[in-house]
């Protein structure tokens, strides 16, 4: 029952977000790992496949065919004037219910070939998703205190929804994009290779402006992916501190940053959009002058009858199909880099060293009293640190502990250790003489109760972030462990009373109250050891106090580890730990401590001192 506490990412995709033109550091090895995985829908990809080449031929084959119709009319047209028999209407009708055929039979391709890819690769970031939820709850804490929340959020969102956009638009999209250029330069050729030839020498001129343009706008894409970041993570931060900027009466300055901040994001987008707006005006330039060439050369070849009038029309109708594949070419290999970069962050947090869960005869927590031993403990975050140096210390079942000392003594530290969200670097932590390294860490951390300073509830019910204690437990023994925690009253007083919805930040109660509710959480977890950390900083003096005799019923029997900085709230501690310095520098009782006249006294004479200054 730890309380977790977290902030939100800086800007709408946090620090560690994908920004704009990113890259994969090894495209190849992590390409390699996602074909790994897609092994697993190899026959739905073999019909995605199967389908979108067919579907991509069938409407190829279509311009042909219906250039035969336009043939048809023309001839039909030169022998009424020539007092023939005029249009066959008949061979004219069968043509174009082929043609329509095939388009139909084409857009079933592509609808099935779409639904079967989407399908696999929502079945893929849904096991990702799931292998990432699973990964987190394995990872050690010091992954979490050397990383940003922002950094591990986006591999679950943003990392995951590119990998899936991405892979549902590539895939398909470079199978029919192949096909299509490849499809399609048969036709033009079986049409006329002379015509061909002439239509390929717009390519290298359409390709060279379009690599020039994409050369010059890529730097104010960067820039404006950088500066768009600055201004959502200036707006998210002035909003969530916008009470702050109003006592400080900084609304002049915060605005005048944010105008800076917008016309450095206002330049670069322009440009960007800009030249990016660009190029489709010119490849249709380009494009326009490729159709009068084709045009002008297909009436001299139809002249001398080397092709029929209904070519002419089917061979502009793919000279403009065969352009818009080799953007899609383009486009799918940066899809892919985007594609290789998301997947290289997710597969890099799956690779993560993990925690140990498990060792191979665990010691059972059933029937156990709660007696703890620090034995010679020696710590660091950092090995080359050590913050705790030669602890020791012993507590009997049913005692509370308070430890107490300055910030940075290391008292959290020792909790932490006692949870095993640390190991030691030495020395031992035994609970009933067992260390604590041979308990199965989910066994073990049942054992305790944690509150924490920093409040934790999510968005449900008050009576469901109660019975997180315990899942299973009823509506009256809820209403009992509220009871206890001097909660009851203040919730029935609230609309709907125990069924009342929390909202998303937990902002419609107060700090206080938030502070109750997981008192009351971790007195219906019923724990052998009770950890306490500041749990009662955010309440004020009489509901404190009221607190504080909740919690000695529920600190009766059982261990109890207080921190506090209030040392009057823990007077009446069986054992009084003054830490400084990650060591133990007196212990004893409230009232050997203050006759030893040593760092204890002072601590607790200073508040005082404070006070009447």
């Amino acid at each position: 029952m730890a309380e977790n506490t977290g902030r939100r990412p800086r800007g709408p995709m946090g620090r560690g977000a994908m920004g704009a033109g990113e890259k994969a550091k090894d495209f190849k090895g992590t390409m390699k790992k996602l074909f790994v995985y897609l092994a697993e829908y190899k026959i739905q990809i073999f019909f995605v496949v199967l389908f979108a080449i067919g579907g991509t031929i069938f409407s190829i084959v279509g311009p042909k065919i219906l250039g035969k119709a336009t043939t048809e009319i023309f001839n039909g047209l030169v022998n009424k004037v020539s007092g023939g028999s005029g249009m066959d209407f008949e061979k004219i009708g069968r043509i174009l219910a082929w043609t329509l055929g095939l388009y139909l039979v084409s857009a079933l391709f592509s609808f099935i070939q779409g639904y079967i890819m989407t399908g696999v690769s929502q079945r893929l970031t849904y096991r990702l998703r799931k292998e990432l939820s699973a990964k987190i709850n394995r990872m050690p804490m010091n992954y979490f205190d050397t990383k940003t929340h922002g950094e591990v959020l986006s591999r679950f969102t943003n990392d995951i929804d590119t990998l899936s956009q991405s892979l549902n638009q590539s895939a398909t999209q470079l199978i029919t994009s192949v096909t299509t250029i490849i499809g399609v330069l048969v036709m033009m050729l079986s049409i006329s290779p002379l015509m061909t030839v002439v239509a390929l020498l717009i390519l290298p001129i359409s390709l060279g402006l379009i690599s020039g343009i994409m050369k010059k706008s890529q730097k104010y894409f960067r820039g404006q992916q950088e500066y768009l970041g600055n201004v959502n993570g200036q707006v998210e931060e002035v909003y969530g501190g916008h009470n702050i900027v109003k006592v400080f009466n900084k609304e002049h300055d915060v605005k005048e940053e944010f105008d800076r901040t917008n016309a450095k994001l206002y330049e670069s987008a322009w440009k960007s959009q800009f030249l990016s707006g660009m190029m489709m005006p010119i490849m249709q330039f380009v494009g326009n002058l490729g159709y009068v060439g084709v045009a002008i050369l297909g009436g001299y070849l139809a002249i001398r009858k080397t092709i029929e009038v209904g070519d002419i029309q089917s061979f502009i109708q793919y000279v403009r199909s065969f352009t818009q594949p080799i953007q899609q070419v383009a486009q799918v290999a940066n899809m892919l880099q985007s594609t290789a970069a998301a997947s290289e962050r997710v597969f890099e947090f799956l690779g993560e060293e993990e925690e140990d869960q498990t060792v191979a005869d665990p010691v059972s927590v059933e029937g156990l009293e709660g007696n703890v031993e620090f034995k010679d403990v020696h710590f660091g975050y950092n090995e080359d640190r050590i913050i705790i140096n030669d602890f020791s210390a012993k507590v009997s079942e049913g005692q509370k502990i308070a430890i107490v000392g300055p910030t940075g003594a290391g008292k959290t530290t020792m909790i932490k250790l006692l949870m095993r969200f640390y190991d030691v670097n030495s020395g031992a932590i035994l609970i009933d003489g067992h260390d604590v390294r041979d308990f199965n860490r989910s066994e073990l951390r049942q054992m305790f109760g944690m509150v924490l300073q920093d409040t934790w509830l999510f968005h449900g019910s008050i009576k469901d972030n109660i019975r997180y204690g315990k899942l299973d437990a009823t509506d009256e023994e809820v209403i009992e462990a509220a009871k206890a925690a001097h909660v009851h009253r203040f919730v029935k007083t609230l609309p709907n009373g125990y069924d009342m919805e929390l909202n998303e930040e937990a902002s419609n109660v107060s700090q206080g109250q938030k502070q109750l509710l997981t008192i009351a959480r971790a007195i219906l977890a019923d724990p052998k050891i009770l950890i306490l950390d500041e749990a009662t900083s955010s309440v004020d003096t009489r509901t404190e106090e009221r607190i504080q005799k909740a919690m000695d019923n529920l600190m009766r029997g059982r261990t109890s580890f207080v921190i506090a900085h209030r040392l009057s709230t823990i007077r009446d501690a069986d054992l009084i730990l003054v830490m400084n310095n990650g060591d133990i520098v007196e212990q004893g009782n409230h009232e050997e401590l203050l006759a030893a006249g040593g760092f204890y006294a002072d601590l607790y004479n200073s508040q005082f001192e404070s006070a009447i200054a």
